[in-house]
């Protein structure tokens, strides 16, 4: 699992990420500095740094190297999302708890995920007994809280 980028590290990638193409240290500098005084040399280090770290591969180009990233935001994203949900000692009340802080707009994008991975991997519907089961120990340790309609 990846570490966390560091602020200047994330500022980097989501240029890398946003633009989508190779890209040299002197774009990412002139576009940083339109938000913050950096210089040449440490936007170089955090790409290095970046490189080292496999976030993004680079290619020789004259004097200059053009990096691009090894994989996308949202991949980043959902490995940070899959290392913490893991560290739980009860991950489907960690889920509970999670999808209660989402916006409606993030329901609707869940929403959409689950559709795209039931069609593509559909899996077998669990028995109903041990899906109550299972219902109830979620809510429980959630705090005893119900859901829409359960009151």
């Amino acid at each position: 699992m990846p570490r966390p980028l560091g602020e200047l590290e994330d500022a980097v990638m989501t240029r890398v990420w946003q633009w989508n193409r190779p890209v040299t240290v002197r774009e990412v500098l002139e576009d940083l500095q339109q938000e913050r005084s950096i210089a040449y040399t440490t936007v170089m280090t955090v790409m290095d740094n970046l490189h080292q770290k496999g976030w993004v591969r680079r290619e020789v180009e004259g004097r200059a190297y053009r990096y691009t990233a090894v994989s996308t935001r949202a991949a980043y994203a959902a490995a940070l999302m899959n290392e913490a949900w893991s560290r739980s000692d009860n991950p489907a009340a960690a889920l509970v708890a999670f999808f209660g802080m989402m916006s409606p707009d993030q329901r609707d994008a869940l929403d959409d995920a689950v559709r795209i991975v039931q069609r593509d991997t559909p899996l077998p519907a669990p028995a109903p007994r041990e899906e109550a089961v299972r219902e109830e120990a979620v809510r429980e340790e959630a705090g005893g809280e119900t859901g829409p309609g359960e009151r």
